[in-house]
């Protein structure tokens, strides 16, 4: 891979989260209190063979670049030879004085792009991504080296954010 076409990938997966932006639902019970705000989370990829997490937006609407050209099946058993990932939902809100990781909530998948077949679990998804929101953390399912990779992403995208983490976090993704 040349330097335009890894410039081109890092460009098309986004490489950000959501960082706390104004919400116009604050302090009052008017129009739009109660509606799901996502501008806290961000979905973060962990590409177990490729040994990478990256941050793609486009999982809030089940549009990301891995997910693209998939059909998913329920069945884990229908996609033998698929590629692992963990789609992991992280929040980050104002917590000990500054931004930081308040809620994660991984995801397994699979991905077979030869036979354009994958699996995940729609339910685990929606629900993995609320518990996020509400300041939960999801990460005992992961394996040891999706935790480190999950761990080193988070730790090198903002050291600052990662030590006003709860103690929570830090223990629950060590491995």
């Amino acid at each position: 891979m040349d330097l335009f076409d890894k410039k081109k990938d890092e460009k098309k997966r986004g490489q950000g989260f959501n960082i706390l932006s104004s919400d116009s639902t604050d302090g009052h019970g008017g129009y739009g209190a109660g509606v799901l705000n996502l501008n806290n989370v961000s979905p973060v990829f962990v590409d177990v063979e490729a040994g990478e997490a990256y941050v793609d937006m486009g999982a809030l609407h089940a549009r990301s670049a891995v997910e693209k050209g998939i059909k998913f099946l329920h069945n884990k058993e229908e996609v033998p030879n698929g590629r692992p990932y963990w789609l992991v939902w992280v929040t980050v809100d104002q917590k000990n004085g500054g931004p930081a990781y308040t809620g994660v909530g991984a995801c397994e998948m699979t991905v077979d792009r030869e036979i354009r077949r994958g699996y995940k679990n729609f339910p685990e998804h929606v629900n993995n991504m609320d518990r996020s929101l509400k300041g939960r953390i999801l990460v005992s399912q992961m394996d040891d080296r999706s935790k480190e990779i999950l761990t080193d992403y988070l730790k090198n995208f903002d050291e600052d954010m990662w030590n006003r983490s709860d103690d929570q976090l830090k223990e629950d993704l060590s491995v």
